[in-house]
């Protein structure tokens, strides 16, 4: 591979953690004998068109530096083409770089991981998700935990996991259960009561909830965990569990597994890969 690579940075990623990440991670490839350049964008169409040009004039890999967003930016951008990807966490949640088993804010730390990771050859392919022409890398939601996660994403404190903890609480004042058409793999069809149905490529989401516990990056399958109708209560009491990925046992939760997966829903508020772009300032 060429030894110039590329630096996508999201700048406002983790109230400016990104910018500050780009620094020691550029340092310690270029420690490593890597020539660096930085990509950024005035907005997600354009960060996307800049990564996507660096991918076609032969860069030898995009690295993300930010967190779910950007790294889920940066999957659309080499998807498909060859171009290897690495992930420099420094987000809110940064799940995805915890399913892939990178350093979390420690940017010299994970841009020596990249380094000796490129040197040696050291690659491997993941599995992904895609929703249309959408790929995700970790947990797409549907239902409560989508209403939870876009509060979350519009609260700016506090900071970490603990405001996705505060935006559930404030959104269970108003949600009520959803009826679910679920098709697994085109055919087996399952007809449910839902507050919430996630589709794991990956483990967890939200700062560390590991919604879909048994998520593997490289099974071929999708995880899907089911939550039945149940009372807010029991939701409450369940929640913590899902921090230790112990909650799949409760009798309201069904975990699903298959490489397609039709999700509808009357009156959903949509489907969220858990993945955010601060506006670059």
């Amino acid at each position: 591979m060429t030894s110039e690579i590329t630096l996508f940075v999201n700048p406002t990623a983790g109230r400016g953690r990104g910018a500050r990440a780009a620094r020691p991670a550029a340092a310690a490839l270029r420690d490593a004998g890597f020539s660096v350049r930085t990509v950024l964008g005035d907005d997600p169409q354009d960060a996307l068109a800049r990564a996507r040009t660096a991918v076609e004039e032969g860069t030898g890999a995009l690295i993300a530096v930010g967190g779910d967003g950007m790294a889920n930016l940066a999957l659309q951008a080499v998807v498909g083409t060859g171009t290897l990807f690495g992930l420099v966490a420094a987000g809110t949640g940064n799940d995805f770089a915890r399913a892939l088993g990178m350093p979390l804010r420690e940017p010299a730390a994970a841009g020596r991981m990249i380094a000796d990771a490129l040197r040696c050859g050291r690659v491997r392919d993941i599995d992904l998700g895609r929703v249309g022409d959408r790929w995700f890398g970790a947990v797409l939601a549907s239902g409560f935990d989508s209403r939870v996660n876009d509060r979350g994403n519009r609260m700016r404190m506090p900071l970490g996991r603990f405001k996705y903890d505060l935006a559930m609480v404030a959104e269970l004042a108003a949600f009520k259960p959803l009826p679910y058409r679920i098709t697994l793999d085109g055919g087996e069809v399952r007809e449910v009561e839902a507050t919430l149905v996630a589709v794991g490529n990956g483990p967890s989401y939200g700062g560390g909830m590991r919604i879909c516990p048994g998520a593997d990056l490289t099974d071929g399958l999708l995880d899907i965990t089911v939550v039945g109708e149940c009372s807010r209560a029991t939701l409450l009491r369940v929640f913590p569990r899902v921090y230790r990925g112990t909650h799949t046992d409760h009798p309201a939760i069904t975990v699903l597994r298959a490489a397609t997966v039709g999700l509808a829903a009357e009156g959903s508020p949509g489907t969220r890969t858990g993945n955010r772009w601060d506006r670059c300032r």
